[in-house]
């Protein structure tokens, strides 16, 4: 029986969605350190959120270890 890891997956989408610069939040932002809600975007901003990005998901899936199976894993495996 083939089991399917879905844990990265979804963690992956979940922060891309959650850390898109200038969804929740902008960081660095054009006037001010920390924007909120603005939609706005720049090179910087976008340099920073995807360090971000990298950072939270290497810790979420390596270090904390999530998983989510999409079928009952086989215990003779």
């Amino acid at each position: 029986m083939v089991t399917t890891d879905w844990g990265p997956i979804i963690v992956a989408v979940v922060l891309f969605i959650l850390l898109s610069p200038g969804f929740l939040f902008q960081l660095p932002a054009r006037f001010r350190v920390v924007e909120f809600g603005n939609m706005g975007t720049s090179a910087l901003s976008i340099l920073v959120h995807a360090i971000l990005y990298f950072c939270i998901l290497t810790i979420v899936v390596v270090a904390i270890g999530v998983h989510v199976y999409s079928t009952k894993p086989d215990p003779v495996d």
